[in-house]
């Protein structure tokens, strides 16, 4: 592995850990119900459990490239669908969610990390894999699968708990028909960024870029 992609990977992966870490104890601070409530409700957000992803994918392919979970990310439908996750994170917070969440001081070092900057880096290390001109359009199809396990959850945990770790998703507020409708919009921003990425993959690869 290049010496600069191993070390945007170390990079990712401290970044990732470090901001999940103080995000949970920023959390926990501001907490008004019991530490296992919250514990729960952290983990319930989106953007922690794909940082956390992004972390494990980072970690293992810079410092155990030939573990079998570290082969595993190195597959080029395993990166693409790590890095198209995490762009989903930056695009639904920068689009939907920043006007609503305004942080000060180290909470928003932290947000802009989770939600902008492990983002940009993700994206640039995926930009120098090589041969991912591999990657088929029906890539697509399996990377819809966390996605929909995910709010299959939150529905699942909403309906039981009352909790919705986003306004989008709040059946309570807005009724289960306009969060589906706005669940299924998420969903075409996940088919539309896999187009996308498939579509540089493809043409990186015609081009011979490395």
């Amino acid at each position: 592995m290049m010496s600069f992609q191993r070390n945007l990977l170390a990079l990712i992966a401290l970044l990732s850990w470090l901001a999940v870490i103080a995000q949970f104890f920023i959390s926990m601070e501001a907490s008004t119900v019991d530490t296992v409530t919250q514990t729960v409700r952290f983990f319930s957000y989106f953007t922690i459990l794909t940082n956390l992803m992004v972390a494990v994918y980072s970690t293992s392919l810079w410092l155990s490239p030939k573990r079998s979970i570290a082969v595993f990310f190195a597959k080029s439908t395993a990166s693409t669908a790590v890095t198209l996750y995490i762009l989903l994170v930056g695009l639904v917070y920068n689009l939907v969610l920043r006007g609503i969440w305004q942080p000060q001081g180290m909470a928003r070092v932290v947000d802009e990390t989770l939600h902008s900057i492990v983002p940009l880096l993700v994206l640039c290390h995926w930009w120098c894999i090589p041969d991912k001109g591999l990657l088929k359009w029906k890539d697509i199809l399996g990377w819809l699968i966390y996605p929909f396990v995910y709010l299959i959850y939150t529905l699942a945990h909403g309906a039981i708990s009352g909790f919705y770790p986003y306004p989008f998703v709040d059946v309570d507020a807005l009724g289960l028909s306009k969060v589906l409708i706005n669940s299924f919009i998420v969903g075409l921003a996940v088919v539309l960024m896999g187009v996308i990425l498939i579509g540089i993959a493809r043409f990186k690869a015609q081009k011979g870029f490395k």
